[in-house]
């Protein structure tokens, strides 16, 4: 085999991009880093300049995750002006959305969990995650300064809006809904009017 040459940058997410799919498509146990090597088309010490081993590569595939949710949200909100805090909420949970359809396999092992009891050992991974959820609280905090979300606790409201779009989102992903919800509507619309049970002005 012919092996593949990349600039330090791209060897690391080739890596990232080959240890998703093992994982989407083997599992955890199947993973490793002479695998990710032999699938990246690199040699199989070329891993270990990006990575000790192979949780560190799982860290570094959820860090990715939560990077690119943040980048998707970020570009689709930063324009909208600070007084239609409702907008982004709207253009957030449709990137949300948009992000887990285009990439589900990566959507699902950014949150599957794996390097949970683990995770104080991955700074990048903590700093990914927590800027993210930065982000959906600013949201929020705008949208009860304006009173279209209840005053209730901030990070408590954040919870539930999170929950309720990746609740939506895990399910439709993985096909848990019945064949016919969707019908006479989108995936989009279905999930605004679900934003709208919990809102105290209809989103459009």
């Amino acid at each position: 085999m012919k092996e593949k040459k990349y600039h330090h940058g791209d060897l690391k997410n080739a890596l990232i991009k080959a240890g998703v799919e093992i994982l989407s498509q083997q599992g955890i146990s199947a993973l490793s880093l002479r695998k990710v090597a032999t699938k990246a088309g690199v040699s199989h010490a070329a891993p270990y300049s990006h990575f000790k081993n192979k949780q560190e590569l799982i860290a570094s595939i959820s860090s990715e995750g939560f990077n690119r949710i943040y980048e998707k949200l970020y570009l689709k909100i930063k324009d909208i002006p600070k007084d239609l805090p409702e907008i982004k909420l709207k253009e957030a949970a449709l990137s949300y959305l948009d992000f887990a359809l285009s990439d589900s396999d990566h959507f699902r092992i950014t949150f599957s969990g794996i390097i949970e009891q683990d995770k104080e050992k991955y700074p990048e991974y903590i700093k990914a995650s927590k800027r993210c959820f930065s982000l959906v609280q600013e949201i929020v905090r705008e949208c009860q300064e304006k009173e279209i979300l209840r005053n209730t606790p901030l990070d408590e409201m954040t919870i539930a809006i999170w929950s309720l779009v990746h609740g939506f989102v895990s399910l439709l992903i993985d096909r848990e809904f019945s064949h016919n919800i969707f019908e006479n509507q989108k995936p989009d619309e279905l999930l605004l009017k679900l934003l709208n049970q919990i809102t105290l002005k209809e989103i459009k």
